[in-house]
């Protein structure tokens, strides 16, 4: 089946094993089946709108409204929203059953949705009560002396970071896991000392790898297993490589050689897309997986389509961003942590939930029909306890009624979003113009926090390259970003860590750092071309005009193995 998307008017299909998803995951109440119908948006539309609820790396500070500290927080000043801090939040000082309304059956439900969200307390940051000096972090869980850090756990002193997963002593990480003494690499498992680099595994002490597993002293290597002692793919001595790298580290290479690391991943030869131990399965960075279709960054899951970020025995999961354990049932959701069965068009659904519905900060709760911050709870309405015998009786004339009025079974609308557009992850994966973003629905402000006082402000191009030049004093200066513009500071455990490494200081402000590495990812979209070797017909993240020599699967193993 064919439908236009009702947004951007292109097409998508929907196909046999959808309406069987569909089926599956319509919910009951009492004998009557409520079927979800096909979805009116394109995937790229849904995932936009979804993202448009998720800010994961705008920090501010706020006071908190209930205790007036000065707090961290990912909801801006300007916002008019009640934000508590992570400790009272988490407190039995106040009860979210307080803000219960009845459902009025004149007003649009998402009206009054969204009037509950803006009176409901939400909680100024989603880190962990369990993590140790790392305030600075968000959808961080268990970790200690972490700084600038988004998703996942088990951390110590990383930097910089998002989705980092067991790691130490690392800075700028993306999608990695068990991972020691790394700067600057991308979807990369237990490697220690390896800089500027992705998709590697068991690699130690390499510079700007891709696809290398099990690799040790190597610099600008492509796609080699079990090498040592290599540059561009070349096999040297011991001293040869050692002659090498203490140019590389000293920056006295000569320039060609320089401008050949520069460009050598990009004339190497590309697997048309990066799947291992998978069937069935099509996109990107899919590990251990079945039946993955329209999905990147997943690990061990099954059936999945249109989502990305998920890992940890998930399965049956339809338009989702962010999930991590024993997960099943899950469709239009944003964050949907660890035990959870059937969460629908739902955002930040934390442990052990099970059938909720249209809500938003849920935890360790069951049958909620449209909930603001509930945990321990079960059969709510609009943050109002009920019965069982009253839920099920009032949630189907509820739906009835929304469907009358069309908006039954589609996502939080964008305007709703409690972010702007230009602070979410949506702005990531689909950047807009302020201009563009508003008339398309979405919210958007051009606040700017205040930045702190500083001794100094140093231009980006005057910075040293040789970190041992660089005095103490610059933890009291800030650095105007050679690109933004922007002013940064450099903390102490950055700093130390640089010196450690001998990395020079970074002459771009975080966030432009985060958007350069975020733009070496391959698209998310799948194109259709052919295989620069046999010409067979395959589908790739890599676009026919891309420059990178592209092969199936079978010609690169011929051709690496």
């Amino acid at each position: 089946m064919q439908k236009n998307c009702k947004k951007c008017n292109l097409s998508f299909e929907i196909t046999t094993e959808d309406l069987e998803f569909y089926k599956k995951i319509s919910p009951k109440f009492w004998d009557k089946i409520f079927e979800i119908p096909t979805p009116t948006l394109c995937p790229e539309c849904r995932q936009q709108r979804r993202l448009a609820w998720r800010n994961e790396r705008k920090l501010y500070k706020r006071k908190c409204d209930a205790t007036g500290e000065v707090m961290i927080s990912i909801y801006s000043p300007d916002k008019q929203y009640k934000v508590y801090s992570n400790d009272f939040y988490w407190s039995d000082k106040w009860d979210a059953l307080d803000y219960g309304k009845n459902f009025d059956f004149n007003k649009s439900f998402f009206k009054q949705f969204g009037e509950l969200l803006k009176e409901a307390p939400l909680v100024n940051i989603h880190s962990h009560l369990s993590n140790i000096n790392s305030q600075y972090t968000n959808y961080f869980i268990s970790s200690k002396n972490c700084y600038f850090c988004f998703w996942w756990w088990y951390c110590e002193d990383v930097f910089y970071s998002s989705f980092p997963l067991h790691c130490n002593d690392s800075m700028e990480l993306f999608f990695s896991f068990n991972c020691e003494n790394c700067y600057n690499i991308t979807h990369s498992n237990n490697c220690n000392r390896l800089y500027n680099s992705t998709n590697c595994i068991d690699c130690y002490n390499g510079y700007f790898l891709e696809n290398c597993v099990n690799c040790k002293n190597c610099i600008a290597c492509n796609w080699l297993i079990n090498k040592d002692y290599c540059f561009l793919n070349k096999q040297l001595t011991k001293q040869e490589f050692n002659d090498i790298l203490e140019k590389f580290k000293n920056n006295t290479l000569d320039k060609n050689i320089l401008k050949k690391i520069k460009n050598f991943n990009k004339t190497n030869i590309k697997l048309s897309n990066i799947l291992r131990w998978s069937t069935n399965s099509n996109w990107w960075y899919i590990i251990s997986s079945n039946n993955v279709n329209n999905s990147f960054n997943i690990i061990d899951w099954d059936n999945i389509k249109h989502s990305n970020i998920l890992m940890n025995n998930v399965k049956d999961v339809y338009d989702s961003f962010g999930s991590w354990v024993d997960i099943e049932l899950i469709y239009e959701t944003v964050t949907a942590s660890m035990w959870i069965n059937k969460v629908l068009f739902s955002s930040i659904i934390r442990d052990s939930c099970s059938n909720i519905f249209y809500s938003f900060n849920i935890s360790n709760s069951s049958n909620l029909f449209w909930c603001v911050w509930l945990k321990n709870k079960e059969y709510c309405i609009f943050n109002k306890q009920y019965t069982k015998e009253e839920y099920n009786k009032l949630v189907p004339k509820i739906i009835e009624k929304i469907i009358k009025d069309w908006e039954w079974w589609e996502f939080f609308p964008a305007n709703l979003s409690p972010f702007w557009y230009n602070e979410t992850v949506a702005n990531e994966y689909f950047p807009l113009t302020k201009e563009k973003a508003q008339k398309l629905g979405f919210n958007w402000s051009d606040y700017k926090p205040p930045f702190p006082k500083v001794e100094k402000v140093i231009p980006a191009e005057k910075l040293p390259e040789d970190i041992s030049k660089i005095p103490d004093d610059i933890l009291n200066w800030a650095i105007k970003c050679e690109v933004s513009w922007k002013p940064f500071r450099i903390i102490k455990q950055e700093l130390e860590f640089y010196r450690k490494h001998k990395l020079s200081i970074p002459k771009k402000h975080p966030d432009i750092r985060h958007s350069e590495r975020m733009k070496l990812r391959n698209p998310r979209k799948l194109f259709d071309r052919k295989c620069d070797k046999c010409w067979v017909e395959i589908k790739s993240t890599y676009a026919l005009d891309r420059e990178e020599i592209v092969y199936c699967k079978g010609c690169y193993e011929d051709e690496v193995y």
